[in-house]
């Protein structure tokens, strides 16, 4: 009964962070919150992704004996979809945190606006 009653929870879970993430993303001027917001895209996505391939009355996708049926299993493609994401998702956030520490370092700001503010000044 609980299980139906809260069935869509994951996923309405998954949406709600991937929206904080995508506001944080456009409407923040600070890089770091940016980088936070898409972890937090990233982070709802997998959720999104796991909860989807998930099926309740199922087995994990290891051969067991007697079960030769592939419906009696779980799909195991979204959680390799999840771990390649995963693994992609820390390499860009490893790279956008070097480049926030090389603009910081230049411009002791991480204010985009006054960023950009400083480089139109180098400019002329």
């Amino acid at each position: 009964m609980l299980s139906q009653a809260y069935g869509h929870l994951d996923e309405l879970t998954a949406v709600m962070l991937f929206g904080i993430g995508f506001a944080l993303l456009l409407l923040d001027k600070n890089l770091m919150k940016k980088i936070i917001g898409f972890s937090m895209m990233d982070s709802g996505i997998y959720l999104f992704l796991a909860s989807y391939g998930y099926i309740e009355s199922r087995l994990a996708p290891i051969y067991r004996e007697g079960v030769e049926e592939a419906s009696a299993y779980i799909n195991p493609l979204p959680a390799g979809l999840v771990l390649t994401g995963i693994v992609v998702g820390v390499s860009v956030t490893a790279v956008m945190l070097g480049l926030t520490v090389r603009l910081y370092e230049r411009y002791h700001s991480l204010d985009i606006d006054e960023i950009a503010e400083k480089i139109r000044r180098e400019g002329k």
